[in-house]
């Protein structure tokens, strides 16, 4: 593969940059992977560019996120109208009856479903948009929830993530084997120790928590926060929400609004996913384990190793992608039933909905695709193994794991996929370890390092798939979740960085600097949120996130007031 350098941040940088400024991500990631096309081949580059395009609808498990994307859609299309989004809102709305509740709902449920993000962004997203409107909380906040408790989640729970990241472990585990002849910790060992040092994971579940609780923004999500609370326009005024489920199907039918409606299909669906991603890893489990002469059944396992250790293996050897189209048709069928059963749709109007729900999520999967062309690029042109050369001869110690989280973060940002800059810098980061220090009491601070800024990169871009879904589920306009989370994310990132000092500098354990360092980020979020509102002449805290005074300013036309 020939070696272009520099040159291939242009098309992943271009593409974001692009995307920030024009606020068009389909143009903008077209371009950036044409830019690829013109490097790669040094001419037009045109056919190039449609066979990036064209091999990432082709790649299997893309394809079935693919479906499973459209079939969330048309089961959400059905949920809508059927009036299981109004049964939802006229509940929630009795009991939920600020907006710190209804945030903290949001933010429990993403913790809750932590076994896949494609998954988490889907539910949590689809089933608190309605009551967030109520609301008035902005989309761009909704989104921020979502995507923040999806892949910081996943990567510390029993999810296919966990899976990924264990064999990431190995393969770097592997080249030191080869490469010194010595015996290697543990995987799941080294993966359990990695947890506290997978610090941005941590604390970005917790800066959204802090954000909730106290209700203080800033950024331009402060501004955000404002504009839906004084004026009830969740999204921006000429937003392009990747989802538009309001306007794509016309109201719903409240001839009969159950709740059973909305929690019957969503349960089918978790049922379902897990159902199958368990089935389908049994079966890859047994065959590995009678591979490698070890006991096949689950109750001889479970004694050897443990639970949870047979629980990673098994679920993450399923086929997630699988499980998650199944759960998604399940879901349809389940909420088509209901609606024939009780009469409240005909066969033919179900039928009509369903392709209904394809088109809301036409914009959503253009972007999908062009996320992942434009990543094929960045691997095609070699850029997360220029990126990780280059940062790879620094030799101290103390410094590594922040030099392993920045280029994990700038990996991740450029190439838009969390998983793809694990497979890069894991491999690397290890054996670099073992190097400086002849032994592994770096490695599960460096598996921490690599995860915290490979999330954090992912949060940051505009071409990532699991902010895309958030926004599409969220039914926010990308740029602005992306904007708008950018502040909070680069806040956490700022803490994780002084805790990696206090670690590598100072020797301080994770057991002193994660409390630490959630103290400092409480401290951030106070003081930026003043400072800013200070500069910006508004309150840091936008609403009173009453109900009531909500809709008494609604009826009246007056401005709902603000509260400190």
């Amino acid at each position: 593969m020939a070696e272009f350098g520099a040159l291939s941040l242009v098309p992943p940088l271009l593409a974001i940059a692009l995307a920030i400024v024009t606020r068009r991500p389909i143009l903008s990631l077209f371009l950036g992977i044409w830019s690829g096309g013109v490097i790669l081949t040094g001419s037009l580059g045109v056919g190039q560019t449609f066979r990036w395009i064209t091999g990432s609808i082709a790649d299997s498990f893309h394809a079935q996120i693919l479906v499973f994307t459209l079939l969330l859609g048309s089961g959400v299309a059905l949920i809508w109208r059927l009036g299981g989004a109004t049964a939802v809102r006229n509940w929630a709305t009795t009991r939920l009856e600020t907006q710190r509740n209804a945030g903290l709902a949001t933010w429990i449920l993403g913790m809750l479903l932590f076994f896949d993000d494609y998954a988490n962004t889907a539910i949590v997203g689809s089933t608190m948009r309605e009551i967030s409107d109520q609301m008035r909380i902005s989309r761009e906040k909704l989104s921020y929830i979502v995507d923040s408790t999806a892949a910081p989640v996943a990567t510390i729970a029993i999810s296919s993530w966990v899976a990924f990241q264990l064999s990431m472990i190995d393969e770097g585990y592997g080249v030191v084997e080869e490469t010194h002849g010595v015996e290697t910790p543990g995987v799941f060992q080294t993966f359990v120790q990695s947890i506290p040092y997978n610090t941005y994971a941590l604390l970005a579940i917790l800066m959204v928590g802090v954000v909730l609780y106290t209700r203080r923004d800033f950024g331009e999500m402060l501004d955000a926060e404002h504009r839906s609370w004084q004026t009830g326009n969740v999204s921006r005024e000429d937003a392009q929400p990747l989802q538009k489920v309001e306007g794509d199907l016309g109201e719903p039918i409240e001839t009969r609004p159950m709740l059973r409606t909305f929690f019957a299909p969503v349960v089918v669906l978790i049922v379902v996913t897990l159902a199958g991603a368990f089935w389908t890893g049994y079966g890859t489990w047994v065959d590995d384990q009678a591979e490698a002469g070890g006991p096949t059944s689950l109750e001889a396992a479970t004694s050897q190793d443990g639970v949870v250790q047979v629980l990673v293996d098994v679920i993450g050897a399923g086929d997630f992608a699988a499980a998650l189209v199944w759960g998604s048709f399940a879901m349809i069928a389940t909420v088509a039933a209901i609606g024939l059963f009780y009469d409240i749709v005909d066969l033919a109007t179900a039928v009509e909905t369903v392709v209904d729900g394809f088109h809301l999520m036409v914009t959503a999967v253009t972007i999908l695709v062009l996320a992942w062309s434009i990543s094929a690029v960045a691997e095609d042109l070699g850029t997360g193994t220029y990126v990780a050369g280059v940062a790879e001869e620094v030799v101290s110690p103390a410094l590594l794991p922040i030099v392993v989280l920045f280029v994990s973060a700038f990996v991740a940002f450029t190439m838009g996929s969390s998983w793809a800059t694990m497979g890069i810098v894991t491999p690397i980061a290890l054996p670099v370890g073992y190097e400086l220090t002849t032994s592994f009491d770096l490695a599960p601070v460096l598996v921490g390092a690599v995860f915290s800024g490979a999330i954090f990169g992912d949060h940051t871009s505009p071409i990532s798939d699991t902010t895309v879904l958030s926004s599409t589920f969220t039914g926010a306009d990308l740029i602005d979740h992306v904007r708008t989370q950018l502040y909070y994310a680069g806040t956490v990132m700022l803490v994780v960085t002084l805790c990696y000092l206090l670690y590598g500098f100072l020797g301080v354990p994770p057991v002193v600097f994660l409390p630490l360092g959630a103290v400092v980020l409480v401290g951030l979020v106070y003081a930026f949120s003043e400072l800013d509102a200070r500069r910006k002449g508004v309150s840091p805290i936008a609403s009173s996130g009453d109900l009531e005074d909500v809709e008494t300013g609604s009826e009246t036309g007056a401005v709902p007031g603000e509260t400190d």
